[in-house]
Protein backbone atom coordinates (compact mmCIF):
# COMPACT_ATOMS: atom_id res chain seq x y z
CA UNK A 1 0.00 0.00 0.00
CA UNK A 2 1.53 3.62 -1.14
CA UNK A 3 0.77 6.22 1.72
CA UNK A 4 1.31 9.73 1.92
CA UNK A 5 1.05 11.71 5.13
CA UNK A 6 -0.05 15.53 4.78
CA UNK A 7 1.08 17.03 8.41
CA UNK A 8 2.33 20.58 8.75
CA UNK A 9 3.93 19.92 11.67
CA UNK A 10 7.23 17.47 11.39
CA UNK A 11 7.02 16.15 14.24
CA UNK A 12 3.72 15.04 13.60
CA UNK A 13 4.50 13.59 10.27
CA UNK A 14 7.57 11.67 11.98
CA UNK A 15 4.62 10.36 14.74
CA UNK A 16 2.54 9.14 12.22
CA UNK A 17 5.44 7.50 9.63
CA UNK A 18 7.17 5.99 12.90
CA UNK A 19 3.68 4.20 13.87
CA UNK A 20 3.24 3.14 9.86
CA UNK A 21 6.45 1.52 9.81
CA UNK A 22 5.72 0.06 13.02
CA UNK A 23 2.94 -1.39 11.54
CA UNK A 24 5.12 -2.48 8.46
CA UNK A 25 3.79 -0.15 6.36
CA UNK A 26 6.73 0.87 4.03
CA UNK A 27 5.85 2.65 1.21
CA UNK A 28 5.44 6.16 2.86
CA UNK A 29 5.92 9.77 1.23
CA UNK A 30 5.46 13.10 3.30
CA UNK A 31 4.42 16.22 2.34
CA UNK A 32 4.44 19.84 4.42
CA UNK A 33 1.00 20.96 3.46
CA UNK A 34 -2.01 20.09 0.77
CA UNK A 35 0.12 22.34 -1.82
CA UNK A 36 2.74 20.01 -2.14
CA UNK A 37 0.30 17.05 -1.36
CA UNK A 38 -1.80 18.34 -4.71
CA UNK A 39 1.86 17.81 -6.78
CA UNK A 40 2.44 14.71 -5.37
CA UNK A 41 -0.94 13.63 -6.19
CA UNK A 42 -0.99 14.47 -9.54
CA UNK A 43 2.25 12.90 -10.71
CA UNK A 44 2.26 9.44 -8.32
CA UNK A 45 -0.69 7.21 -7.31
CA UNK A 46 -1.45 6.60 -3.85
CA UNK A 47 -3.65 4.23 -2.08
CA UNK A 48 -4.24 6.10 1.05
CA UNK A 49 -3.88 9.47 2.29
CA UNK A 50 -3.63 10.53 6.11
CA UNK A 51 -4.10 14.31 6.36
CA UNK A 52 -4.18 16.94 9.39
CA UNK A 53 -7.20 19.17 9.08
CA UNK A 54 -5.54 21.96 10.42
CA UNK A 55 -2.54 23.59 8.37
CA UNK A 56 -1.58 26.44 6.90
CA UNK A 57 -1.97 27.72 2.99
CA UNK A 58 -4.29 24.92 2.19
CA UNK A 59 -6.35 22.94 5.16
CA UNK A 60 -7.30 19.43 4.90
CA UNK A 61 -11.00 20.03 3.96
CA UNK A 62 -9.47 22.19 0.98
CA UNK A 63 -7.30 19.29 0.45
CA UNK A 64 -9.78 16.61 0.25
CA UNK A 65 -12.12 18.64 -1.59
CA UNK A 66 -9.46 19.86 -4.38
CA UNK A 67 -8.78 15.63 -4.39
CA UNK A 68 -12.53 14.84 -5.19
CA UNK A 69 -13.79 17.67 -7.71
CA UNK A 70 -10.76 18.88 -9.28
CA UNK A 71 -8.23 15.56 -9.45
CA UNK A 72 -11.41 13.04 -9.35
CA UNK A 73 -9.49 11.02 -6.88
CA UNK A 74 -12.45 9.26 -6.08
CA UNK A 75 -10.18 5.67 -5.61
CA UNK A 76 -8.12 7.45 -2.74
CA UNK A 77 -8.98 5.80 0.10
CA UNK A 78 -8.60 9.49 3.12
CA UNK A 79 -8.48 9.53 6.75
CA UNK A 80 -7.92 12.69 8.64
CA UNK A 81 -6.03 13.32 11.48
CA UNK A 82 -7.62 15.88 13.80
CA UNK A 83 -7.95 17.55 17.50
CA UNK A 84 -10.85 19.04 16.55
CA UNK A 85 -14.38 16.66 17.29
CA UNK A 86 -16.78 18.89 17.68
CA UNK A 87 -19.85 17.29 15.54
CA UNK A 88 -19.92 20.34 12.77
CA UNK A 89 -16.40 19.22 11.39
CA UNK A 90 -17.40 15.74 11.83
CA UNK A 91 -20.35 16.19 9.29
CA UNK A 92 -18.41 18.63 7.16
CA UNK A 93 -15.61 15.60 6.56
CA UNK A 94 -17.96 13.69 6.39
CA UNK A 95 -19.64 15.37 3.69
CA UNK A 96 -16.10 15.90 1.95
CA UNK A 97 -16.30 11.70 1.61
CA UNK A 98 -13.32 10.41 3.99
CA UNK A 99 -12.80 7.32 4.95
CA UNK A 100 -12.05 7.61 8.41
CA UNK A 101 -11.27 10.24 11.11
CA UNK A 102 -8.68 10.08 14.13
CA UNK A 103 -8.84 12.71 16.78
CA UNK A 104 -5.26 13.36 18.59
CA UNK A 105 -3.85 12.27 20.67
CA UNK A 106 -4.49 8.49 19.51
CA UNK A 107 -2.44 5.23 20.45
CA UNK A 108 -0.63 2.85 17.71
CA UNK A 109 -3.75 0.27 18.22
CA UNK A 110 -6.25 3.39 17.23
CA UNK A 111 -4.39 3.56 13.96
CA UNK A 112 -4.35 -0.18 13.10
CA UNK A 113 -8.29 -0.21 13.70
CA UNK A 114 -8.73 2.99 11.54
CA UNK A 115 -6.48 1.28 8.75
CA UNK A 116 -8.56 -2.23 9.27
CA UNK A 117 -11.70 -0.46 8.96
CA UNK A 118 -10.50 1.67 6.22
CA UNK A 119 -9.72 -1.51 4.71
CA UNK A 120 -13.12 -3.29 5.07
CA UNK A 121 -15.23 -0.19 3.46
CA UNK A 122 -12.80 -0.29 0.77
CA UNK A 123 -13.13 -3.96 -0.11
CA UNK A 124 -16.77 -3.87 0.30
CA UNK A 125 -17.24 -0.86 -2.22
CA UNK A 126 -18.50 -2.32 -5.61
CA UNK A 127 -15.44 -1.81 -8.18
Amino acid sequence: MKILVVDDMPLMRHVMINMLRRLEYEDITEATDGSQAIKLLKTHHYDLLITDLNMPKMNGKELIDKIRQELKLTDLAIVVVTCDDNKQTVLNLISAKIDGMIVKPFTLNTLLKQLQYVASRRDKQPQ
